[in-house]
């Protein structure tokens, strides 16, 4: 029955697959800064800063130091044209940051690194606090130290320019905790503002520049009079502040609280909330809610480490300290889009949602991760309380379920128009793989199980295990289970295991590095498939059953056809255990999630080859046709050129030996020769070093070489691309061919003198 399904399915072309997509780490802690005109988002990742496109969510520029040392800060200017990077080195670089090309790289004089980094309204100006105490200004366009500000205590986390220019003010923080005021004109500290006891995290302004807001970790944040230089008032926030922004004035924010014309301001910090406060109350009017599954813990990773505001398109972004950057659009505080900056170790991942336009994926921590493929932008799914294990789809694509650690499986279902997923159902399970109408769980009496499948007609179950075995199981009735029997030969522990669609046998990997296909009826081995070096982690079919995919601790996808055990393809996009590979419903794509933090969309572009291998023997049919009129018609130059332009060394001999065999061959053959392009003429010198290595066709190659020889100079011969190598090669066959016409000069020579010694002795005597 196997065979003969498999006689009736491998009518199909095999799949092949190219990378689509890539979700990769583009953050890992440290600044962020979006662009004036709200395109792009900047963010340290170790020693690069990547260029974030908001519209599509992928890295469209990166810039990273020749001396691979981290940059501990950068600043954009404010007309979005410059980036300035200062890496460990104390090394600073100015960057065309569209071009990735550094146009400027000095010493930053600090003595140790650079903490902290801002531009001045105009982008003339840049300053860089150090971790030395001091704060140095550059004039970004002359090219010199503007200003050495000295006198602050510790690290200098924060810099910032008035937004007033020409009040030439640069406020900073340091260890102490104060906020010193400094007047560029003088180089002096006017004054240093003292209110928090912790350290200010960041300054907001008003508009009018009269009034500054600046928060701290000490759980406050102060509104100051900057004219008279003194707190207006001290507000209570009851939590450790990261970011705080003053609201746009004259716009309506009533849906966020904001309903009279005093000072309002939005702050951030370690509730993993943005809350809105009345600076004249001191009171909260508005603050974001969270589900019960949401609510802050004591090490809650979704607190907020900063808060920007986006000016240009009325927005505000926050960073958690997961890495995560979330787009929010006022005056609701919607949440527009929100990018991960990092995933952690990708352990399962899935195609869900119509058309499957979204994957959700389980990383290393106890929350869901649901990725729009479109844009890359992430809904992150709470409610698991330890790590998330394994990941299955019912058939439709709308309804998922979740296993974890924590013992229970969460069904989650993607409304089909918004994309929203919400949790559908909570059960006290192990593992879990589900089907159209049934949800399948692991009992405890099943030991070690690292994968489960269902049989396409919800009628079978299989298991894979640590014992080295593979176990099949009658679904009887929704609850009751019998085992039907055994699987052996793998020589460890089993690490998937799936049914074909298409026929009565099941797949399984190992850790021994092989893939096995069993026959259902009679749990024999039909196929083995070796190729990994190291554990097989995940196996699937695809191709309507005729190949498998498989995915390995070695980082490597391989593809095989079953019918003949060849690995057809192997996909090399991974540096890590690829424990994620899922194919779509469509057959049409498939994605990859490993540990190395990357998740990888493949595409299948079978049709797409074929119907260029189509279209290019097409032409080069019609392309032969026309060499052939050509030739009979006698137009040798083209017929050269488009034999050349064709690759075929073969066809251009054909054209060589045909011109030689006319009238005045010669001058025909230099004539035509010389006309050629020089890229045409490097060829042909390329295909003369390998006809010249055959006696039959040494003649050919030894006429084309003595045109090119005779007419064109050695500097552009050496010119050619190979020539040296080429000529090289043309001397010790031209050598052995002389050698063999001297050979049969010299024969010939002494026939015509023995023929000439017979005649004359042949001769009648007088």
């Amino acid at each position: 029955m196997v065979c003969a399904a498999y006689s009736y399915i491998y009518v199909f072309s095999p799949h092949s697959y190219v990378v689509d997509s890539k979700i990769e780490p583009f953050y890992k802690g440290g600044k962020v800064q979006v662009s004036y005109l709200p395109c792009y988002i900047f963010c340290t990742c170790e020693s690069r800063v990547n260029v974030l496109e908001i519209s599509t969510g992928k890295i469209v520029h990166s810039v990273q130091h020749d001396d691979q040392e981290d940059i501990t800060s950068f600043a954009l200017s404010c007309d979005d044209e410059m980036l300035v990077t200062a890496s460990r080195a104390l090394l600073l670089k100015q960057w065309d940051w569209r071009q990735a090309q550094c146009t400027r790289s000095w010493r930053a004089i600090h003595t140790v690194p650079v903490a902290s980094m801002t531009f001045d309204p105009t982008s003339t100006l840049v300053a860089t606090g150090g971790c030395d105490g001091t704060i140095k200004l550059w004039d970004v366009l002359k090219q010199y130290c503007t200003h050495n500000l000295k006198g602050s205590s510790g690290v200098v986390h924060l810099v910032q320019f008035h937004p007033d220019i020409s009040r030439l003010q640069l406020f900073s923080s340091s260890l102490d905790c104060g906020i010193r005021l400094w007047d560029l004109r003088s180089s002096q500290c006017v004054c240093v503002l003292k209110s928090h006891y912790s350290a200010v995290t960041s300054l907001s302004f008003s508009p009018d520049g009269g009034t500054m807001v600046s928060s701290g970790r000490d759980k406050i944040c102060t509104v100051w009079d900057l004219k008279a230089q003194k707190a207006k008032r001290t507000v209570p926030v009851y939590e450790a502040v990261e970011g705080v922004v003053l609201l746009p004035e004259n716009e309506d924010l009533s849906q966020i609280g904001v309903k009279s014309k005093d000072l309002h301001f939005i702050t951030a910090g370690s509730k993993g909330v943005m809350r809105v406060w009345e600076a004249s109350t001191a009171r909260c009017v508005y603050a974001q809610t969270l589900s019960e599954e949401e609510e802050e813990k004591d090490d809650d990773p979704r607190r907020l480490t900063y808060l920007l505001l986006l000016p240009a398109s009325s927005r505000l972004a926050t960073v958690t300290a997961e890495h995560n950057i979330v787009l929010y659009q006022l005056p609701g505080l919607t949440t527009q889009q929100q990018f991960v900056g990092y995933n952690d170790e990708v352990l399962d991942v899935k195609f869900v949602g119509k058309g499957d336009s979204h994957i959700v994926v389980a990383t290393n921590s106890c929350q869901l991760k649901v990725f729009e493929l479109l844009t890359n932008s992430c809904q992150i799914l709470y409610g698991h309380t330890d790590t998330v294990l394994s990941l299955d789809v019912f058939k439709k694509g709308f309804l998922f379920a979740s296993c974890s650690k924590d013992r229970s499986v969460r069904v989650w279902q993607m409304d089909s128009d918004s994309g929203q997923v919400h949790v559908f159902l909570v059960t006290c399970c192990l593992l879990v793989s589900s089907s159209p109408c049934l949800l399948i769980s692991c009992p405890c009496f099943l030991q070690d199980v690292n994968s489960v499948a269902v049989s396409p007609n919800d009628k079978l179950l299989a298991t894979g295990s640590q014992d080295r075995t593979a176990k099949l199981w009658s679904l009887a009735g929704e609850v009751e289970v019998g085992m039907l029997g055994v699987f052996r030969g793998h020589r460890r522990g089993v690490w998937a295991v799936c049914f074909s669609p298409v026929d009565q046998v099941l797949a399984s990997s190992s850790a021994d590095g092989v893939t096995k296909l069993w026959s259902l009826q009679d749990f024999s081995c039909l196929k083995t498939f070796e190729g990994h070096d190291a554990s097989v982690l995940k196996v699937v079919f695809v191709s309507r059953g005729t190949q498998l995919l498989t995915s390995g601790s070695d980082g490597l996808v391989k593809l095989w056809t079953i019918k003949t055990n060849e690995c057809v393809k192997t996909l090399d996009a991974h540096q890590d255990k690829v424990w994620g590979l899922h194919a779509s419903r469509k057959d049409d794509k498939m994605v990859t999630g490993s540990a190395d933090s990357n998740i990888t969309v493949w595409v299948d572009v079978t049709e797409v080859e074929l119907a260029e291998e189509q279209a290019k023997q097409e032409d080069q049919i019609l392309k032969q046709q026309e060499l052939s009129n050509l030739l009979h018609e006698k137009k040798y130059l083209k017929a050269l050129g488009l034999a050349i332009s064709l690759d075929r060394p073969r066809t251009v001999l054909t054209v060589i030996k045909a011109i030689r065999q006319v009238e005045n061959s010669h001058e025909l053959l230099e004539t035509t020769v010389l006309k050629l392009r020089v890229d045409q003429k490097e060829s042909l010198l390329r295909y003369c070093a390998v006809w010249n290595t055959n006696a039959r066709n040494c003649q050919d190659a030894q006429a084309v070489l003595q045109v090119l020889l005779t007419h064109l100079p050695p500097e552009e011969l050496l010119q050619y691309q190979g020539a040296r190598t080429h000529l090289e090669g043309l001397i010790p066959y031209t050598e052995r061919h002389m050698q063999r016409i001297g050979n049969l000069l010299q024969a010939s020579m002494f026939l015509n003198y023995m023929w000439q010694k017979m005649r004359v002795a042949g001769a009648p005597s007088r």
